[in-house]
């Protein structure tokens, strides 16, 4: 339910663009955040940070698509919002007692101290290659291309990736033991 509610804004994005163009996709791309966030402090009476992030991104980038009537600016909220986590991950591995992705998942996962740091390393270049790949799409195709991109590429790699990260992961869970009955 939570996959689906992050990627809530985009879907939106993309049915306005469809059906009116990008101003309007932008509008209503600002308009789900915030519901978006709404909605996550109504359920848990928390906002991850990665939710407050994004939402201040939108604002900024969005806010000056529609005040400079200008779609450069939205299309680099996606590099923008990637290189942040990027570089969030990166400084929690350089500095942090536990890395990002340790801080996210351990509640859930118990791993070796090298894993948590080789898997928060993926994180990174993941971020950063998305940020990248944005980049390069918004440069050198069309605007229905990089709206495609947006929902359907970006959804893709990030699907792929965790599916690879799962696998990788797969190889350090250990079977809970099983109590067996004279």
């Amino acid at each position: 339910m939570k996959f689906l509610l992050d990627f809530f804004p985009i879907l939106l994005f993309f049915v306005a663009y469809k059906f009116f163009d990008i101003y309007v996709a932008t509008g209503v791309a600002i308009a789900a955040t915030f519901l978006q966030v709404g909605i996550s402090w109504l359920k848990t009476r928390t906002v991850e940070k990665m939710q407050l992030v994004t939402l201040a991104v939108i604002i900024v980038f969005g806010g000056l698509t529609l005040y400079l009537h200008d779609e450069q600016f939205i299309k680099w909220k996606p590099t923008v919002i990637n290189w942040l986590f990027g570089a969030a991950f990166l400084a929690s591995h350089l500095f942090g007692q536990q890395t990002a992705i340790e801080r996210m998942l351990s509640s859930n996962l118990q791993l070796p101290q090298p894993v948590w740091r080789r898997l928060n390393l993926g994180w990174i270049l993941f971020f950063a290659s998305m940020g990248a790949a944005n980049l390069y799409v918004m440069s050198y195709f069309s605007r229905d291309i990089w709206v495609n991109f947006k929902l359907f590429g970006m959804l893709g790699l990030t699907l792929v990736f965790v599916v690879l990260q799962s696998l990788y992961l797969s190889r350090f869970m250990v079977e809970p033991e099983t109590e067996t009955k004279p």
